[in-house]
């Protein structure tokens, strides 16, 4: 039976996990997704999950309440609200902003320490994905931003991640945030190089990506119109559900190159569900499939 080495990089919101869960939990829902495909031979998955997120506090493997650097309690720097909104802006519809016009600011209980106009790009963005979801959208936003404008720290979640790849990893897996940080490794050439770790990869899989909303490249310093573009040698599957309120079910096709892209559906109860992509039958064929 033949053995692919995955490394896969988690995204946002995983602050009180830990690595030996993560990686307990993908290699689960990622062999399930694998045994279900009738038509590959027996396949099974070495996978490791580095948690980056703990280099978020030093010394621990998990985080606690008080290391929560995005909750609601913790007033948004101007720069960070600027942030947010942008990427609302990027992601509804002039018929939502429509709307939340007409709304009192109070409709969602949303946190005073919003401004009103975040206020109402919230609710603009609740009435085109309902749900109650804005809230934790905007926590997932903060720590993608909180990434990207560190360097040094983003510097040394990448290092951190790196680590984990050998001479035989084949696939490298990136959810939500951590679709990022994989691409990242690989635009800068951090990863795959002759000798060295990661040398024989072939795939990128990305998961619930926010890489389609314009304000998360332009913060990666992207020009809008530019494309993500991969080496050649790299096959680069992308799968996105449609009511993922997270990216705004924002596809890639638009924005990659030599991108092959698969809509999936997660279901009503957490579509952005890291397990759920994973035992999904395209992220499932593109690990066990083989080299392009």
């Amino acid at each position: 039976m033949e053995t692919v080495q995955v490394v896969g990089v988690h995204g946002i919101g995983q602050s009180k996990t830990s690595g030996h869960r993560l990686t307990a939990d993908w290699s689960r829902a990622l062999q399930r997704g694998i045994d279900s495909l009738p038509d590959i031979e027996a396949c099974a998955v070495s996978l490791v999950v580095p948690h980056w997120t703990a280099l978020l506090a030093r010394g621990t493997d998990r985080l606690g309440p008080e290391d929560d650097l995005f909750s609601e309690s913790v007033p948004m720097e101007a720069a960070a609200e600027d942030f947010v909104a942008e990427a609302f802006t990027d992601l509804v519809r002039s018929e939502d902003v429509a709307f939340a016009e007409t709304q009192p600011l109070a409709t969602l209980g949303l946190p005073k320490l919003w401004s009103p106009r975040l206020t109402r790009l919230a609710m603009a963005y609740d009435h085109r994905f309902p749900g109650g979801g804005v809230q934790f959208l905007v926590r997932r936003l903060r720590e993608v931003r909180y990434y990207l404008t560190r360097p040094a720290l983003a510097a040394e979640v990448r290092a951190f991640v790196r680590d984990e790849f050998t001479l035989d990893t084949a696939v490298v897996i990136g959810h939500s945030l951590g679709s990022v940080i994989a691409y990242d490794l690989l635009r800068r050439k951090e990863l795959g190089a002759a000798g060295m770790p990661g040398s024989d990869l072939h795939t990128l899989v990305t998961c619930g990506s926010p890489l389609g909303i314009p304000a998360v490249r332009r913060l990666m310093g992207l020009i809008d119109g530019a494309p993500l573009q991969l080496d050649s040698r790299i096959r680069w599957v992308n799968v996105f559900d449609p009511d993922d309120f997270i990216t705004g079910g924002a596809s890639l096709s638009a924005v990659a190159r030599e991108l092959t892209e698969a809509p999936v559906n997660n279901g009503t109860g957490d579509p952005h569900s890291a397990l759920r992509y994973l035992r999904s039958v395209p992220v499932a064929r593109a690990v066990a499939g083989g080299r392009p």
